[in-house]
């Protein structure tokens, strides 16, 4: 399968090193929807592109975006193309046997309180310990499939394709024009 994530990258790193779109910023995390780093690091993707970078446009809602928006820590925002196995085994919070099974209710998947969110990720990573990740819908729009994926899915990734975004880019205008942003040239 596809996965796409939108990251600051550093076009100078390798593909895992920091600033690569394999490199899991497990000391940076800490207030992510499924983050726990005493326990794992993550990666947050999407089976859309157009989700990875919605997800990172999102904060200027209500403002317009401007190139300096596709900035962060003075490196470019990204868009990655990312293989991982379909076979790989994913817990899918999407589907309702599943969130049965794992006494979750959907309110608790989508929750902006972190501290849920952040339990039922620590619930699915150590009961199913052979899940690379979590799959779940992006709060955005539903129909948006993401992904969480846990550190120990590392070396299960591999890069397709890395290119930095533009204001004129066919998935940056589809994002902020789904997210109501004026696009200022």
């Amino acid at each position: 399968m596809i996965l796409f994530r939108c990251l600051a990258w550093d076009k100078g790193a390798g593909p895992r090193a920091r600033g690569g779109p394999l490199w899991f910023p497990r000391m940076l995390q800490g207030s992510g929807r499924h983050d726990n780093p005493a326990l794992y690091g993550c990666l947050y993707v999407s089976a859309e592109p157009v989700s990875a970078v919605a997800e990172q446009l999102d904060r200027f809602v209500g403002t317009s975006l401007e190139a300096p928006d596709l900035v962060r820590r003075g490196l470019p925002l990204a868009l990655a193309a990312i293989t991982l196995a379909d076979e790989t085994p994913l817990v899918d919070l999407d589907d309702p046997a599943v969130l049965v099974g794992e006494g979750m209710r959907p309110s608790q998947v989508a929750t902006n309180d972190r501290p849920v969110t952040q339990a039922g990720a620590e619930g699915v990573f150590t009961r199913h310990t052979d899940a690379a990740g979590i799959r779940w819908w992006s709060t955005i729009e539903a129909l948006w499939p993401n992904v969480t994926l846990f550190d120990r899915a590392e070396e299960l990734l591999d890069v397709e394709d890395v290119h930095p975004l533009e204001l004129g880019d066919e998935i940056v205008v589809e994002a902020a024009d789904y997210l109501g942003l004026p696009i200022s040239t």
